[in-house]
Formats: structure tokens, C-alpha cells, sequence
């Protein structure tokens, strides 16, 4: 089917193309009964604006970029859901990419994004990515963009996490009060800053009671439920069971519950755990996850608000890193029998 341009308008009444364009801009020094004649035309031979062309003339798109690493865990949906709070409620539609954590895929998304002419983007780094030479020169060119949760302290830009070393200390006290001696740590891939955060938590927490930590006390394994499995299982194998395991999130303490539950082994009775993020899974398994809750919407209203700002000021900003709270919620797979 064709698509009817303005000159076919313009075609059909016998007129200028830029007395068409007056019209359905409602300038002033148009007839009514001709602009009423010219939209009625239009509307009758199936005309609609070139989305494309509104944009560059308005030099925005109302539309929002989102790239995030993956869709797997609950974690990132949930962010969206409170971004799409703040833009939905201002006319902006929002276009969602994930970059499967992959560098390459994640610039790929943000190019296309980009492309889309989108106002700003909100981003959420992949695994992969070290390099942040790109956005450093998207940042210079007063293009808006907002990272959370898994952020570059190389980028000058807007920020939001929640504090990481603070709750995974007050996770590993709880463990210690709890009176285990032998805590390991599932910690994240080395390159995210978070897994940097936590892991500190939990080593100062060890100090604070003057727990001894070795090279085996700290295993990074990754982020999903297969690296907590593979884990406890060279675990078990090695016949080095701790008393308590931390981990950096709730899918890799739940592998290491299965790994546990498939070798017989009782939680919390022989191996307490708690996870770090208040998935929803955490009150679906059995015993029910020990974990830090994290305010995913909250997050993702405060990178909305952010961006927005942003857009509006038209690039002057102060960068700030938002830092929100978190709270402990605990269950029986850390609480001792």
C-alpha cells in the first residue's frame, strides 16, 4: 500500500505543498474552512505524518532508550517497570534493548538507540564492558544518559545504586551473630562494581569480629543459579563445607541450596545461606532465602527522574551518584536451629 505524502495532498486540492504544511500546523494566515477542507482531505486519503520528519523539526523523539544485560533474573524487569512510571506519565515511549552481556550487542543497542533519535538513555553496564570511550564522547556531547545498578566510575554522569559494602556487612554480621565461624563469600565477576562492594562489606565485617579470611574464603563464581551450582559442587567435592555462605545474589545462593538439598545436606543446619537482592524466588524456595531486599522500582523512578532532568536542562547538569537503601529480610535459611 502507498504511503500518502503531503504532495498527494497537495496534489489532489491543486495547491501549494506549503499551503497543506500551514494547515496542518494551524498557522494563522489560513482560512478556516481551508484548513477544515485540507485535514478532512488528508483524513479521507489515509494520511499520516512522517514520525521521522516531526522529530528532526522538533529536534526530539519523546522516546527513552533502556539497555540492560539481561531479562533472566527479576532483578532488571522490575527496574523497568519504575522507569516506565516516570516516562509513561510525561508522553515518552520507551524502547528496551538487552545486551546479553555482551559488550559488542550492548554499543550495538545504543547505536540503534541512537539512531531512533532517542531523548536520553538509561543504561546498566554489560559484564564485558571495560571500554568506556564511547559513552565518555556521548557524555561530552551533552547527550543524556543515566547508568545504574552496574555503573563506571570513569563516566561523569548521572548514577544510582544502592549501598552495596553496607548491606553485605550487615549480611555477614548477621551470619556472625548468628554464630557461624566458617563463611564463604559466592562473590560476582571482579570487573563489577558492586561485586567490589559487597565483597568488601563482608571482609570488613569478618575484621570488625577478628574472623580470620584466607584464599579460599572468597570464591568469585558469577550471577546466575548454574555459577552457585558448579560451585557447591567443587565444594563438596573437596570435602570443604563452610558453616555459611554469602552470596552476591539470590540466583547463586539458590544453586548452592539445590547443590546442598541434592547431597543431603540440611539449611541451615549444616550450610545457612543468604542472597542479595529479594528476588521473589527467595520466598518460593524451600527454606525460605535470607536476603537483602533491593528497591528495584525505586531505582528505576530515580534514573527516570534523573534522565528527565537532564532533557530538560538541556545538558547542564551536576553529575551525582544517587545512592538508595536497602533492607535485610530475614529467613529461615540463615536463622540458627
Amino acid at each position: 500500500m502507498k504511503h500518502i505524502t503531503i504532495k498527494d495532498v497537495a496534489k489532489r486540492l491543486n495547491c501549494s505543498v506549503s499551503t497543506i504544511s500551514r494547515a496542518f500546523n494551524d498557522k494563522y494566515d489560513i482560512r478556516k474552512e481551508t484548513r477544515e477542507l485540507i485535514l478532512n482531505t488528508a483524513r479521507e486519503m489515509g494520511y499520516s505524518p512522517n514520525p521521522m520528519a516531526k522529530r528532526l523539526l522538533k529536534q526530539c523523539s519523546n522516546q527513552i532508550g533502556v539497555v540492560v544485560p539481561e531479562f533472566i533474573n527479576p532483578f532488571f524487569p522490575e527496574v523497568i517497570i519504575g522507569i516506565q512510571e516516570v516516562f509513561l506519565k510525561k508522553g515518552y515511549q520507551v524502547l528496551i534493548m538487552q545486551s546479553n552481556e555482551s559488550y559488542n550487542n550492548e554499543l550495538e543497542n545504543v547505536k540503534a538507540m541512537e539512531n531512533n533519535m532517542v531523548d536520553g538513555l538509561i543504561l546498566s553496564l554489560s559484564l564485558e564492558t571495560k571500554n568506556v570511550e564511547y559513552y565518555q564522547n556521548l557524555i561530552a556531547q551533552g547527550f543524556p544518559l543515566v547508568l545504574f545498578n552496574r555503573v563506571s566510575n570513569q563516566l561523569e554522569t548521572h548514577k544510582v545504586v544502592i549501598d552495596d559494602y553496607k548491606w553485605a556487612f550487615f549480611a555477614t554480621e548477621h551470619l556472625i551473630y548468628q554464630g557461624y565461624k566458617k563463611i564463604f563469600h559466592f562473590s560476582g565477576p571482579a570487573g563489577l562494581t558492586f561485586t567490589q562492594n559487597r565483597k568488601n562489606g563482608f571482609i570488613d565485617a569478618h575484621r570488625k569480629h577478628k574472623l580470620a579470611i584466607d584464599q579460599h574464603t572468597i570464591i568469585e563464581t558469577g550471577l546466575m543459579i548454574s555459577d552457585g551450582e558448579r560451585e557447591m559442587e567443587k565444594l563438596i567435592q573437596n570435602n570443604n563445607i563452610p558453616d555459611a555462605i554469602f552470596a552476591v545474589n539470590d540466583p547463586t545462593a539458590i544453586g548452592a541450596m539445590k547443590i546442598l538439598k541434592k547431597n543431603g545436606l540440611k539449611i541451615p543446619g549444616d550450610v545457612a545461606l543468604v542472597g542479595f537482592t529479594e528476588s521473589q524466588l527467595a520466598q518460593l524456595v524451600d527454606p525460605p532465602l535470607t536476603s537483602v531486599a533491593q528497591p528495584t522500582k525505586e531505582i528505576g523512578r530515580t534514573a527516570a527522574r534523573l534522565l528527565l532532568d537532564q532533557i530538560e536542562s538541556k545538558g547542564i547538569f551536576v553529575p551525582q551518584t544517587v545512592v538508595l537503601n536497602g533492607r535485610l529480610n530475614v529467613r529461615e535459611s540463615s536463622m540458627k536451629l
